[in-house]
């Protein structure tokens, strides 16, 4: 029977164990993990995401500090702000919400992050540290994405030692951390992506395989093989025509695949609340380095 992994209840778990490792912290050392969240103008789904970030991050306890700027903001006032946060020892994680307006250089941004406040793990020293360290256990500044996939795959006891992991998709942000964090676990890891020759047999090779290629449903099922393990990363809104609204799916074709393999991950429901708990999870990790807890 396939086991459907269930991100919601997995995040909850996490984010309990935060709240009570915060509150620790608190009696402890009398102050408690601080994350400024910022906001370029006023893009829906970034708003959405944000105030979900921001209410997840003060129910366990973080302290949040919001700043919302104007779409007309400009890269050197947004440099001046962040500049700022990285001098305050009350901040100990720093969040910019992308996309950003085009007037900025999101990677200019991201890298103006002091390294030990980089809460989403983007700073190229971070990446680096990722890719040298000999563990995934060291207190690194992980990406949040790919760090909740490897969570939920060790929740569900699954051994990752010797596995085939096939990864589709190479970005930044989860493709190439998430191939580091496995090869971390002994698995033989193969990146896979649109201009990959024989794409299906590949993934048919996979005992695990992660989708973050950004397009709706391409994963079928006969580019899976019997009792594989699939992380579907992908979210993606598409007209739902029977029922004349639209509809969340990930990358991976669900109820095609479900019955083929032994463990998936639901769109929505999977990855995309790990990616919110691990974010609460990097800014205590960013503190405890910074208080050298």
């Amino acid at each position: 029977m396939t086991k459907i992994i269930d991100g919601k209840k997995i995040s909850q778990r996490l984010k309990d164990n935060l709240r009570i490792e915060i509150d620790e912290i608190k009696n402890t050392f009398k102050r408690v993990p601080g994350l400024a969240v910022v906001q370029v103008g006023d893009v829906t789904a970034s708003s959405v995401y944000v105030k979900a970030k921001t209410k997840a991050a003060k129910e366990v306890g973080i302290i949040v500090f919001d700043h919302h700027l104007d779409a007309s903001t400009t890269q050197s006032d947004l440099l001046h702000l962040i500049n700022k946060l990285n001098k305050n020892e009350d901040v100990n994680g720093i969040l910019v919400q992308l996309p950003l307006p085009k007037n900025i250089n999101e990677q200019i941004i991201l890298d103006s992050i002091h390294p030990n406040k980089d809460a989403d793990g983007f700073h190229p020293l971070n990446v680096g540290k990722l890719s040298i360290s000999k563990s995934n256990n060291e207190n690194l500044l992980i990406p949040c994405t790919p760090l909740g996939c490897l969570i939920m795959l060790q929740n569900e006891g699954i051994v990752l030692s010797g596995k085939n992991a096939v990864i589709i998709g190479r970005s930044n942000i989860v493709g190439k951390p998430m191939a580091q964090l496995l090869i971390k676990e002994s698995c033989t890891v193969t990146i896979a992506h649109s201009k990959t020759s024989n794409i299906e047999n590949i993934c048919k090779s996979a005992d695990i395989l992660v989708v973050a290629i950004g397009r709706p449903e391409v994963v079928k099922s006969n580019w899976v093989k019997d009792g594989a393990i699939i992380i579907d990363v992908g979210i993606n809104r598409i007209n739902d025509v029977e029922n004349n609204k639209t509809k969340l799916v990930g990358d991976v074709m669900f109820d095609e695949v479900k019955n083929k393999v032994s463990a998936i991950t639901p769109v929505p429901g999977g990855v995309g609340p790990m990616t919110i708990a691990c974010l609460l999870k990097n800014t205590k990790t960013a503190f405890l380095n910074q208080n050298k807890i």
